[in-house]
């Protein structure tokens, strides 16, 4: 039966009718999404580790596929259609939030003190994913189709716009338009995310890789203000994010970076100058800490407060859409379209109801998860609500706005109250929680995500059901990629800590041990012994972590992880980049504090009051709260973008004639601008760059001590006393084509950073 033409919206005229038939899901569309999908996956599970961020892939997949099936047709291959181009954007947006999901949640293993098995992070990774999409399809018409003019889906419709100007002779032949002038605007779209990720490749790898110039340009500061200090990494994909971030976020984040680093830690340094004796949770003098120390030791659980208020009350805020929401997903649930065209057909209810439970079966029997039934029909409960909530929220007010780590934060409070009530707060307890969350954060994540491809085929005229199979290969594909991914960058980075430097004589019953272990990475060459892994979870003798035992039960080395390690230099001198990965602390923190009854509580209420007295104060707490908690040599780059970007407004606002607008829709001409393009290719440039290092650190160890020693004693713009200077100059390059090529609009990207 077909729907009567009065159930659907009169203002819907898809791009494509239903009566058309083109060619859509096929092999190289989907192939081309998912590689896509994966390439921009790794990139923002590297973002998300370093910032907290991830920004959207939709429209750079979009535009970079159109622009392939365009080399492809030159060669003597058919063109694509825009259906064909939808499909890949489709199964290549699936990356991106799979990565954010999996960054935020799954490194909390590592603070918890656990080791990040592999089976554990795909299987969180593909069941979280593929839930996520399958709870998402039952509201697909009444959030997508029914409520067509109330709910926008921003970040949708942008990428159905670029689609539409791209679209082959064929697609504009079966519209019954021909949109020669859009047409003509994607080759440039596509040379600017192109000339962008090059200019960030390249930068990344003369700065990171041929020590061409320091990488970070910092300095601290004496009486009266001593414990101060401002630092920034002056990277591309910093730079990037701040841009297409906006100047408010930007600068409210910096504005957090600037109470850590400029009030909180002097004021620390301060009023505890002169104890004679370690102020807990510190373990040294407050006397011999430097910066980064006081921050590591109390500032950190500020910010992990300041968060998870700022997420709470971001959640709360949107109460009302989530009651309406849940209204909405319920009443949907049972509902089947009953319309056999092809712009209505979606995958079988049943199919559905029957791949949920799978996934709920396979979560509840799955070893490495570590989970009950209890576990697994919380995240069918939670999982249902806040796919739900998600998918409308990413409608009303776009991915950028959609507070998915709020969701996450009362997802891992309410578990773990139930599990506190049934008393199971043992170690292997903090794996079924934090399981719980992941997957739950997961399948929100790409619940918001799944919603914004199927809004951009709708307006196109696209087949859901078409569009459904190839979002679900393609979370498969980079879910399945992103576990190796996050193992190898966190590998990458660990350090492997001499017992002898932070626990002289500590040991242990290395009979209770038996699980076994080798040192990884670059310092597998110089011990190649196995030892037993003791996991050390007080403060007796030593720091909590992971230890390697030998078999007379003495601790020979602290493994320090790449992941919110505090160690950044190996034994022979060599330096690592470590990954703060702001909100899977945070995560950790909820669960340890709540489980063990064991957290700095008046240090972590600093951090609840700052968030309330800015809420108090009408400014949004939650990008102050991760500024506060960031490295400020990580939110100033973000700030230096937003800076361009606010200039980049202003120019186009008096150059292009748009003063007459309001600060809204200026912003959306802004977020149309090819400077979100340049920005967006900055940082998959510098991101897919890090993560190429990151791998290769282990190879290229001797090369990477010798281009460092050689710089610092030849190179002016990394040793020397003016080296912090001249490392700026190459930036100010990247600050000045992005300036430029944004003084211009046309249809580019939105920003989706959550």
């Amino acid at each position: 039966m077909s729907a009567p033409p009065s159930a659907l919206p009169t203002t819907v005229r898809p791009y494509i009718p239903a009566s058309a038939q083109l060619p859509e899901l096929t092999l190289r569309a989907l192939l081309v999404g998912v590689v896509l999908g994966m390439i921009f996956g790794a990139s923002s599970l590297y973002l998300v580790l370093k910032v907290g961020l991830t920004v959207s892939a939709s429209i750079p997949v979009a535009v970079i596929s159109v622009t392939l099936f365009r080399l492809f047709h030159k060669v003597g291959a058919r063109d694509a259609t825009i259906l064909e181009n939808n499909i890949a954007q489709t199964a290549g947006s699936a990356g991106e939030s799979i990565a954010f999901g999996l960054g935020v949640t799954m490194p909390a293993i590592l603070i918890l003190g656990f080791d990040l098995e592999i089976t554990r992070v795909m299987l969180v990774a593909v069941l979280g994913s593929l839930l996520g999409i399958l709870l998402m399809i039952p509201v697909r018409r009444t959030l997508i189709v029914l409520q067509h003019d109330q709910l926008k889906y921003p970040e949708g419709t942008a990428c159905a716009e670029v689609l539409k100007s791209s679209a082959s002779a064929e697609s504009r032949a079966a519209a019954g338009e021909t949109g020669a002038e859009l047409a003509a605007q994607g080759g440039g779209r596509a040379g600017v995310i192109f000339g962008g990720f090059a200019a960030g490749l390249i930068y990344k790898i003369a700065n990171v890789a041929l020590k061409a110039w320091k990488d970070t340009a910092e300095a601290t500061f004496g009486a009266p203000l001593a414990g101060g200090s401002v630092a920034a990494e002056i990277s591309p994909e910093l730079l990037g994010v701040g841009y297409i971030i906006g100047p408010r976020i930007a600068a409210t984040m910096a504005a957090g970076g600037v109470m850590s680093y400029l009030l909180l830690i002097p004021m620390i340094k301060f009023f505890g100058e002169h104890l004679g004796v370690p102020l807990p949770p510190g373990v040294k003098l407050i006397h011999d800490m430097s910066p980064g120390e006081v921050r590591s030791a109390y500032v950190l659980y500020i910010g992990a407060g300041a968060v998870a208020t700022g997420g709470v009350i971001s959640m709360l805020r949107a109460l009302p859409t989530i009651w309406r929401s849940l209204g909405v997903g319920l009443g949907g649930f049972g509902r089947r379209a009953g319309s056999v065209l092809r712009t209505e057909d979606d995958i079988p209810l049943e199919w559905v109801v029957i791949g949920s439970l799978a996934i709920i079966a396979i979560i509840t029997v799955a070893a490495p998860l570590n989970m009950n039934l209890l576990g697994a029909l919380l995240i069918l409960v939670f999982g249902f609500l806040f796919a739900t909530v998600s998918s409308r929220l990413t409608g009303e007010i776009g991915s950028s706005s959609n507070p998915i780590s709020g969701m996450t934060v009362a997802t891992l409070l309410l578990t773990c109250l139930v599990f506190l009530l049934m008393g199971w707060t043992g170690g292997q307890h903090y794996v079924t929680v934090l399981s719980v969350g992941a997957i739950v954060c997961i399948a929100t994540s790409n619940a918001g995500s799944t919603s914004q491809d199927l809004k951009t085929g709708f307006l196109l005229g696209a087949t859901p059901r078409l569009q459904q199979y190839a979002i679900l290969a393609g979370a498969l594909c980079s879910a399945l990629a992103l576990g190796p991914v996050l193992l190898k960058l966190n590998d990458a980075a660990t350090v492997y800590v001499p017992v002898a430097e932070v626990a002289p004589g500590l040991a242990t019953d290395a009979a209770a041990l038996p699980d076994r272990a080798a040192l990884q990475g670059p310092q597998a060459a110089q011990d190649s012994h196995s030892y037993r892994v003791w996991h050390k979870t007080d403060e007796a003798g030593g720091p909590p972590g992971k230890y390697l035992v030998d078999d007379a039960g003495r601790a020979v080395w602290l493994v320090d992880p790449g992941i919110n390690g505090s160690h950044l230099k190996r034994p022979d001198g060599s330096e690592v980049r470590k990954y703060d990965a702001p909100k899977a602390v945070l995560m950790s923190y909820i669960i340890k504090g709540i489980l063990d009854r064991k957290l700095p509580w008046a240090l972590v209420l600093f951090g609840v009051m700052i968030a309330v007295t800015l809420e108090l104060a009408a400014v949004p707490s939650l990008a102050f709260a991760v500024g506060v908690y960031l490295p400020i040599a990580t939110s100033l780059p973000l700030f230096v973008g937003g800076v361009v970007r606010w200039l980049v407004d202003r120019r186009n606002a008096h150059g292009a004639g748009l003063g007459h607008l309001s600060a809204a829709e200026r912003q959306t001409e802004g977020d149309r601008s090819p400077g979100v393009l340049l920005a967006s290719g900055y940082i998959a440039g510098g991101a897919l760059a890090g993560i190429v290092i990151a791998f290769s650190a282990g190879v290229l160890t001797g090369f990477d001590q010798t281009v460092t020693r050689w710089s610092e004693q030849h190179n002016p713009f990394f040793g020397g006393p003016v080296a912090d200077l001249l490392s700026l100059l190459p930036y100010l390059l990247l600050m000045a084509a992005l300036y430029r090529i944004g003084r211009g609009l046309q249809l580019g990207v939105t920003r989706s950073s959550r």
